[in-house]
């Protein structure tokens, strides 16, 4: 402030000292002309008159020198002056500052031509208030959506109109501004104040008023989407306000014609009804027929009392009184035809009581049917029922019972016997309902169990009889399948007793005794008689002489019941041949037992030292064992492949050691055909590597299943894709598959390898046959010969197609339903002993 007035003053004195300076210098000069004259007029004698003239001049100049010097001094005195006046405005304007930047405020002001300038900002206890004048004038962004518009509508017409105004803000951090607008000497002030007392509460009461106003619009919105009438009633019972649905069931115009109508839904004894709950302070709901559109309709009528208002919905339920009608006709329509039914059932609802029981119910237990109208628990049930002794005997009949009631509340048991003390055998299913409850029927199983007990006896006498008979007897099915047979019936025809369990077509049994008896003309008669559909069926019979020298008598009954009966009696007259004959048999079976024994010998001792190798051999690979260098690892993988590869061979061999004698049994049961083909394809995933090989699946459909033995079924597939993987070349892909044909399951197992040239086809299902084809493929040729004899066990058949440069591919059918194991014997012995009759006879 010193520093402004000390310039000021300098200013104002700088006219003054110009000023002297100007009347020295021009004095000066006069002097100097007076002197001049003066000497020239001296020199050369001017005259007196224009001394006069100089000095009259002279006086003037002096005039104008003081007039001057005075003029200055006035100067000097309206400068000090002004000074004093300028420090008084500017100690002013410090206080106005100072007063202005006491109140807690944020001050911002607009200048024409100029941007917006942030004179205070001391406001720092509002939340989401920025700090920094830059993110202060970005209102949109510290602001909510609706009090940023309405800021930057104001701040629009101050601007344009000079238009004050006054706004509650509220920040996106839920603070509060008093934001006031106005216009000074061309400037647009805009000031932002802290709420406080009775505004900060009407700020709030204003967003309480706005999330309410919200609330009841979405409210609102809700109620008109919904299709059933809504309505709400003042204490005076006009209707204040009604939503889409009502102004259609009324067939108004819109809300207003009901509001100014008072157009009612309800008629005026159900209003009254309601109204009198309401007064109450009681929640009114009652199914009424309301008048909706012109027609007259079930509806559920729900009103509630509020503060002030009634809030009241209909809920139309035409539809589910309909449905519920109709569930109770078929209701009464089931219980009437379970009624009539001779299996007892009993309904149990999800409160564990009985619910409904039919006649044979009743009459199975024999229990009080008033009693069951009180519909007893189950639990009370069961308990009736130990009283009067129709339950099974229990040594803890508590856990029992708790065991019988558990389980069927929670997942019932698919079925339970029941040994009652009176003899009878009760089959119980349960099965759990979807409202909780659960169902059960007993079947009273103690007539069929005795049916079945004496029907077992007089099977067990037939056999007997049958066995012991020393005529073979044989009956067939009309279909041609064995029905019956004695054990003198595969003597006679050396037939396994295996094959014909398995119930084999006449066809099949004909063609293993033609091996024994070659006659046509005999067996087609036999075919026909057995086969044929005729309405007369005459009996006949005949003898037969067989190559090896024995005579068999043979008779065809036809049966009442449309089957065959066949016998074949041993007549042969000569004891000497037939003592041969069986010492020849018994020394051919003893050698060939004997054989299969030394095999199973040899091949199990083998396989105990192999399965040793093969064991240490992987506990090497292990890392604890310690570090194998690449030679050795490589070593001991030859080990470990080729004991692999042995054992394979030697489990092979037993295999086929154990289907030559027939007693390989198949563990048939369901299984999924693609789980069956995802454990072969993991089983050679390794050798698939190893040979650079890639596979390929297809029809792996969850839904493929039949009846099968799983571990036989994935053997034969291992075998089939070894045998693939052997002959084929690196980079080449193996396909496998599976697909439904009708009834049969159809496997599939192709490779693009060399393929097999036709002479040699039909000769790789035989043992040990083994064809290189030029591949690296080395084997015993047991593998496809094992695949043959487990399908053909299941009753299914194999085919190979292959052409050479083209690949092989093997296909294999098996029935989808179950089947009885088919178990294959060789039948070496038979050819060995027409070898020795052909050899006897010359």
């Amino acid at each position: 402030m010193r520093s402004s007035i000390s310039a000021d003053r300098r200013l104002h004195l700088r006219p003054d000292l110009a000023g002297l300076l100007f009347a020295s210098v021009l004095v000066g000069a006069l002097l100097a002309i007076l002197y001049g004259v003066s000497s020239r007029a001296t020199l050369s004698g001017m005259a007196s008159g224009h001394l006069l003239v100089i000095a009259a001049t002279l006086g003037g100049l002096g005039l104008f020198t003081v007039s001057l010097l005075a003029a200055a001094r006035l100067s000097r005195a309206a400068a000090r002056k002004a000074g004093e006046e300028t420090a008084r405005l500017r100690k002013e304007l410090l206080t106005v500052e100072a007063i202005v930047k006491a109140e807690p405020q944020v001050l911002v002001f607009w200048e024409q031509g100029h941007g917006p300038r942030v004179v205070s900002h001391n406001l720092g206890t509002v939340a989401g208030l920025p700090q920094s004048t830059p993110e202060l004038l970005r209102f949109g962004q510290w602001l909510e959506p609706a009090s940023a518009d309405a800021l930057k509508t104001s701040l629009d017409a101050l601007f344009a109109d000079g238009r004050a105004f006054n706004l509650l803000l509220k920040t996106v951090a839920g603070g509060h501004l008093e934001a006031d607008g106005r216009t000074a000497g061309g400037r647009a002030i805009l000031k932002l104040r802290d709420v406080a007392g009775h505004k900060r509460d009407l700020a709030r009461i204003l967003d309480q008023h706005r999330a309410l106003a919200r609330d009841i619009r979405a409210y609102r919105t809700l109620l008109n989407a919904l299709p059933m009438p809504v309505w709400m009633r003042q204490d005076d019972g006009t209707i204040d306000w009604v939503n889409k649905a009502y102004v259609k069931a009324v067939e108004a115009s819109d809300e207003a014609e009901v509001r100014e109508r008072q157009i009612e839904l309800i008629e005026s004894h159900q209003r009254r009804e309601m109204t009198g709950a309401l007064s109450r302070g009681q929640m009114y709901r009652k199914q009424v027929h309301l008048i909706v559109g012109g027609e007259r309709r079930a509806h559920d009528l729900v009103a509630l009392p509020l503060e002030d208002v009634t809030v009241a919905a209909a809920l139309d339920i035409e539809a589910a009184e309909s449905a519920r009608g109709e569930l109770d006709r078929h209701m009464a329509a089931y219980e009437r035809t379970l009624d009539k039914v001779a299996t007892a059932v009993a309904v149990f609802g999800p409160d564990r009581r009985l619910g409904f029981y039919n006649e044979a119910y009743l009459k199975l237990w024999q229990l009080d049917p008033a009693w069951l109208q009180t519909r007893p628990l189950d639990g009370e049930i069961l308990d009736r029922l130990r009283e009067v002794r129709r339950l099974p005997e229990k040594t803890n009949y508590r856990d029992w019972k708790s065991k019988v009631l558990g389980a069927s509340r929670a997942a019932p048991q698919p079925e339970d016997w029941w040994h009652l003390p009176d003899g009878r055998v009760i089959h119980i299913l349960a099965e759990q309902r979807p409202d909780g409850g659960v169902t059960y029927v007993y079947d009273d199983a103690t007539e069929r169990f005795a049916l079945e007990s004496r029907y077992n006896a007089l099977i067990d006498v037939q056999r007997e009889t049958l066995d012991n008979l020393k005529e073979g007897v044989a009956v067939f099915a009309p279909d041609g399948r064995l029905r019956l047979f004695n054990n003198a019936f595969a003597q006679v025809w050396k037939i396994s007793r295996g094959t014909l369990k398995e119930g084999p077509h006449v066809d099949e049994i004909i063609r293993q005794c033609r091996v024994l008896h070659e006659d046509d003309n005999v067996w087609a008669r036999v075919n026909r008689a057995v086969t044929a559909i005729s309405d007369v069926r005459k009996p006949f019979g005949g003898q037969m002489m067989r190559p090896d020298g024995s005579v068999i008598d043979f008779t065809i009954l036809p049966l009442p019941d449309g089957q065959t009966l066949t016998t074949f009696a041993d007549v042969t007259a000569t004891k000497r041949y037939e003592r041969a004959l069986i010492e020849r048999n018994d020394a051919l079976v003893a050698a060939d037992r004997l054989k299969s024994q030394f095999v199973q010998h040899v091949s199990y001792s083998l396989r105990t030292p192999l399965t040793s190798i093969i064991g240490f051999s992987e506990l090497l690979g292990r890392p604890f064992t310690g570090d194998l260098n690449v030679k050795q690892r490589e070593y001991l993988n030859v080990i470990h492949g080729e004991s692999n590869a042995l054992l394979a061979l030697i489990n092979d061999i037993l295999d086929l050691t154990t289907i030559d004698a027939g007693a390989l049994e198949l563990r048939l049961a369901p299984v999924r055909a693609a789980a069956i083909v995802d454990a072969a394809v993991h089983a050679v995933r390794d050798r698939l590597s190893r040979a650079r090989l890639q596979i390929a699946t297809y029809g792996l459909d969850d839904g493929i299943a039949l009846v099968a033995d799983e571990n036989r079924l994935r053997q034969v597939l291992y075998n089939l894709l070894s045998n693939a993987i052997g002959f084929s070349e690196p980079g080449q892909t193996i396909h496998i598959g599976c697909r439904k044909e009708g009834k049969i399951v159809v496997f599939s197992v192709a490779d693009e390898g060399r393929g097999i040239a036709k002479e040699n086809q039909a000769k790789v299902f035989e043992r040990f046959e083994s064809q290189t084809q030029g591949s690296r493929h080395r084997g015993a040729g047991l593998g496809l010969s094992i695949v043959k004899s487990l399908v053909e066990l299941h009753g299914g058949r194999v085919e190979l197609v292959s052409e050479p440069g083209k690949g092989t591919t093997v296909t294999f059918r098996l029935p989808e339903a179950p089947m009885r194991a088919v178990t294959q014997t060789a039948p070496p012995i038979l050819d060995e002993l027409a070898q020795l009759d052909e050899a006897e006879h010359g």
